[in-house]
């Protein structure tokens, strides 16, 4: 037995698999087929949800989640951290599946895995810690507090660059909550998605859970999407995807007057200054442009480098570049794979066209391999660029590695602070002309640069790093970002108050009835 076919065993994976779970595994609609971007060969096929079998598994989650609300939340905290500890089991398979039907190398692959244990761990510590406020009230005898409820049924739709992770966030911290949730993954890593619930279904099912608080409809966009986020029986949508998705999905749910967190485009920069650590910066440059072969919502796709420093960085990412290892992502050492498909090879050779059209340079890379150690025809090899901010291409979130370099500032390091605060201040404009405002940073050891940067006048994006990358957020922060980002958060800080709902409540334990303000009203 081949350790690919071992893998999916373990896993429950098989030839043909239902793709809807509510409770009960089912799925009649047309079959979809998953390919690995490694080789192109079938994994497996999965039978996707029809639209009575949606409406069926929305009535489950309903059903389930009115169960639910009612167990205590440290109860259903016991539960999280039970999940937590059944995908540390499967952690080395489940990552492996995600590699072999998303690409990412498995150090990767492995890594969003261990996201998912991580927020289980996160929620299971939230789930005492659901706090609300106490008020004092202006009239006398009277008490006023808040409290927060389960909000109901939580949609969720994920995408194929992180096809697990992404519903761990939702899922634990909904499920803590006292919520149930409708998961919708990407069509293109559905093995990946049925795997994790049938995990979770075992940790329900030993814990006397109704399963259906975690269940899946797998399915066309265009009929299950559109039927889950007109569904008025689910108040929270959290999607993860494309700007334009995230706009469909906008327009649906508000007109409901429906509530989102929406996790879309991110055009995430670097600054490098004259005063920055070129080593430091060199090296997040490289895990943030190449890693998941630039197919990260985080990835770094703008580099805005001070002139007196551009050449040797520029020289110095070109080189490092040219030891990438690209290949199969299962293999020890590699450090890129394929992009998820031929559409995405596609995409990546029209955005290369269009700088060199727009008047870039292409400095490496940018090519397409097949044959050999590439099957499948979705590897390439990772581009920098000379661009200017201006260019459409570079105001457009091209989902490859590609990494596009611009300059600020004069060719001298800055010789006084006026001349480094007015130089901060171009480079901090560039790196917010773009309509996307996610993942952001600067590297710099001068705390004007670094402050400024992180300051009201600074980085427009959700998130801020000085001295680290735009990838790699940890789970305790909220994630997320603003403009066409979708303004959204997920996972840690206060990001669970969005899967509840806030009451205000007044108690009189006096025996008169005051009115607020003072109003004296009748007799």
């Amino acid at each position: 037995m081949s350790e690919t076919q071992a893998i999916l065993d373990r896993l429950g994976i098989e030839k043909v698999n239902p793709g809807v779970f509510n409770g009960e595994w089912m799925g009649s609609d047309k079959q979809l087929d998953s390919f690995s971007p490694i080789n192109g060969e079938l994994i497996a096929s999965v039978t996707q949800a029809t639209e009575a079998e949606y409406d069926q598994t929305m009535a489950a989650a309903q059903r389930a989640f009115e169960n639910w609300r009612t167990v205590p939340a440290p109860k259903r905290g016991e539960v999280v951290r039970q999940l937590g500890n059944a995908l540390r089991e499967h952690k080395a398979d489940l990552g492996a599946l995600v590699t072999m039907e998303m690409g990412k190398i498995r150090a990767e692959g492995e890594g969003e895995v261990q996201e998912m244990i991580d927020i289980c761990d996160f929620a299971v510590g939230l789930s005492r810690q659901l706090y609300g406020l106490t008020m004092h009230s202006e009239r006398p005898s009277h008490r006023m507090y808040e409290q927060w409820h389960p909000l109901g049924v939580v949609g969720v739709i994920s995408a194929f660059n992180f096809p697990v992770a992404v519903w761990s966030w939702n899922s634990a911290l909904a499920a803590v909550c006292g919520n149930s949730t409708l998961w919708k993954p990407s069509s293109k890593t559905p093995l990946t998605a049925i795997a994790t619930t049938k995990i979770a279904q075992q940790v329900c099912k030993a814990n006397g859970v109704d399963p259906a608080i975690f269940s899946l409809v797998i399915g066309r966009g265009s009929t299950i999407g559109e039927k889950l986020i007109n569904d008025r029986n689910i108040p929270l949508v959290s999607a993860t995807g494309s700007c334009r998705m995230g706009y469909r999905i906008g327009e649906v749910v508000h007109q409901r007057l429906g509530k989102t967190i929406l996790e879309l485009g991110g055009n995430n920069a670097i600054i490098v200054t004259s005063y920055a650590d070129m080593d430091m910066a060199i090296r997040a440059i490289l895990f943030g442009a190449v890693g998941t072969a630039g197919q990260r919502c985080t990835s770094t796709r703008r580099i805005i480098a001070h002139e007196s420093i551009r050449k040797e960085l520029t020289d110095r990412l070109v080189k490092a570049y040219g030891h990438v290892k690209i290949g199969d992502p299962l293999k020890e050492g590699t450090l890129m794979g394929p992009l998820i498909d031929e559409g995405a090879v596609k995409d990546f050779q029209n955005a290369i066209e269009a700088v060199k059209k727009a008047g870039g340079e292409v400095l490496c890379g940018g090519e397409v391999l097949s044959g050999g150690d590439y099957p499948g025809g979705c590897y390439v090899t990772p581009c920098i660029a000379n661009a200017k901010n201006e260019y459409q291409i570079v105001q457009d979130e091209t989902f490859a590695p590609i990494l596009y370099m611009m300059g600020y500032g004069s060719s001298s390091k800055p010789a006084d602070a006026a001349t480094l605060e007015k130089e901060t201040r171009e480079a901090i404009a560039i790196h917010n002309g773009v309509p996307q405002g996610l993942s952001s940073a600067i590297f710099s050891h001068h705390v004007i640069e670094a402050e400024m940067f992180l300051s009201a006048a600074g980085s427009d994006c959700g998130i801020a790093n000085v001295n680290i990358g735009t990838s790699g957020a940890e789970i305790g922060g909220a994630f997320g970002g603003e403009k066409e980002t979708g303004g959204g958060r997920e996972s840690g800080s206060d990001a669970w108050k969005a899967y509840m709902r806030r009451q205000t409540n007044t108690i009189n334990w006096g025996t008169a009835l005051p009115l607020a303000q003072g109003i004296k009203f009748g007799d």
